[in-house]
């Protein structure tokens, strides 16, 4: 097990009902802010559970944040945030939300005259507003981590941020919230968790057995739980699995002490700037054929996981094989294609997204060894 560090300082408050909560976890005199998406909290009453718990609190709110959050849309938050003095910032929404509210919690307080540069970490954050959620989409972890991935619409860019001072002081999670999520969105937040857990457990062994049993116990749970709630949403024992599997897919604690490896969400990010693609779509058109070019290194593992995950039998040829084509028949039983011919992606975006890494000198994976024209070839087996 390689060494590491881990502290995670978030509050979760997990169960129904608990949106009640939310007054005892902001500071009484503060001035709130509330973040949200395209609306769907005011049909799942949500919204109205929100303001019935700050009811004393002086509110603001922002609404519009999209799927993949843009910093366009964001700066128009941050506009309103330090034009009416708030200070304490209230994500109600999925992972896009709450990463949009990491980006303004960072970016009122910048003093620097781009935000932009925030993103990718190419100017440090010094400061940031206090920020809590209510998650209502269980997929990115966001609401346990101080990650947070942006998009630029002007130069076609997505790209991460991430520091302590954005991790939330608290986190809600009431299972109820996703009732009336569509099933499109909840096969999307499970396949996002299951290919947060991949990312840091598909790589080499360095006899990390605690998380390498945690990995498993996270990916059994999607692959049992998950089709449980998209067969029925209002589970709510399903629901609650899930949501909670997505939180520990990317609270920092699968990754302590072991390589990972990151290139499949590095690529999706390409594809979603460049196409609009849903995030966790992206990662299901990379996954499986980034494993099969990559085989040969993450071998060990492949056949660790296909003994312990799917419970495959065979020669170690058999259990790797099984394995990659176990991966991509979860994600196309969730409705998830895992072909780039699914989607508006060619030969001319495997070129550019090339040509983008080879411009960066850029190379991923947990050996460093995905090369921008290792990508290509990733790409253009996604293609075949």
């Amino acid at each position: 097990m390689n060494n590491f560090q881990y502290h995670n300082p978030v509050r979760i408050i997990f169960g129904k009902g608990q949106i009640a909560q939310l007054s005892k976890q902001i500071p009484a005199e503060a001035k709130v802010m509330i973040t949200y998406g395209g609306g769907s909290i005011f049909k799942n009453g949500v919204y109205d559970q929100v303001k019935s718990s700050l009811a004393k609190h002086q509110i603001i709110e922002f609404g519009g944040i999209e799927a993949n959050p843009t910093y366009e849309t964001l700066m128009k938050a941050v506009e309103l945030g330090r034009s009416e003095n708030v200070d304490f910032l209230l994500a109600v929404g999925g992972g896009s939300v709450l990463d949009g509210t990491k980006f303004i919690a960072a970016a009122i307080p910048f003093q620097g005259e781009d935000a932009w540069q925030l993103v990718g970490n190419r100017a440090k954050i010094t400061a940031a507003l206090p920020l809590g959620a209510v998650l209502t989409l269980p997929a990115t972890g966001s609401e346990m981590n101080y990650y947070a991935v942006i998009s630029r619409k002007e130069t076609q860019e997505k790209k991460g941020l991430g520091h302590p001072l954005v991790y939330p002081k608290f986190s809600i999670l009431d299972p109820e919230t996703t009732f009336s999520l569509p099933p499109r969105q909840i096969a999307n937040g499970i396949a996002d968790a299951f290919t947060h857990v991949m990312e840091q457990y598909m790589t080499y062994p360095v006899r990390a057995e605690m998380q390498d049993r945690l990995a498993e116990a996270v990916l059994l749970t999607l692959i049992e739980e998950g089709p449980k709630m998209m067969a029925n949403p209002t589970d709510y024992d399903s629901a609650a699995n899930v949501m909670w599997a997505a939180t520990m897919a990317l609270n920092g604690l699968l990754a302590a002490g072991v390589p990972t490896d990151w290139a499949t969400h590095q690529i999706g990010h390409e594809l979603t700037a460049l196409h609009g693609i849903d995030h966790a779509r992206t990662l299901a058109v990379v996954l499986p054929h980034l494993l099969e070019i990559k085989k040969d290194t993450k071998r060990e593992k492949l056949i660790q996981y296909a003994k312990r995950v799917w419970q495959l039998s065979g020669t170690d040829d058999e259990l790797v094989a099984g394995a990659i084509q176990k991966t991509a028949d979860f994600y196309e039983s969730l409705g998830i294609p895992t072909k780039a011919n699914a989607y508006p992606i060619n030969a001319e975006t495997v070129r550019e997204i090339v040509k983008r890494f080879s411009e960066r000198g850029m190379n991923f994976g947990e050996r460093a060894d995905i090369t921008p024209e290792v990508v290509g070839e990733i790409l253009e087996l996604s293609l075949s």
